[in-house]
């Protein structure tokens, strides 16, 4: 049986949803790494939190991340979550976010990604998060 939304959202109210990405094409190439269990991991610049932005991460809570028009893709679960300055990533969780080559390839795609979504600075605050993948809603969704 397929789910809608509201159907997942009312089963899970305080889940937040949001998309992976700031294209359709990224989004997409990203629930695939999601779906294989290469991405386990991801970041976001600490600006887009807050009063007037997006809830910040907790462990524990699961969140629905959507398809690029809006019906659910996954829920996943945060099993981790802190944060870090743009010169603190490390080798480690840029693995984990499955989609570069190595630390140099992370610091040019989210450099570009994060001056085309808000600002980029030296010494700015970076949430990261680990999360697992609870539930596919493939093909679900209304």
């Amino acid at each position: 049986m397929t789910r809608s939304l509201q159907q997942i959202i009312d089963a899970n109210p305080e889940a937040e949803t949001f998309r992976f990405g700031d294209s359709e094409a990224l989004s997409a190439e990203i629930l695939a790494l999601v779906r294989a269990g290469r991405k386990t991991a991801t970041c976001e610049a600490a600006h887009h939190y807050g009063d007037k932005g997006d809830a910040w991460p907790e462990v524990g809570r699961r969140d629905v991340a959507l398809e690029w028009d809006g019906r659910p893709a996954v829920m996943v679960e945060t099993v981790e979550v802190e944060t870090r300055r743009w010169s603190e990533m490390d080798e480690d969780f840029v693995a984990a976010q499955g989609e570069f080559r190595d630390l140099a390839h992370w610091r040019e795609a989210y450099r570009a990604y994060f001056e085309r979504t808000g600002g980029w600075s030296a010494d700015m605050k970076i949430m990261c998060e680990r999360f697992r993948i609870v539930e596919d809603f493939a093909g679900g969704g209304e």
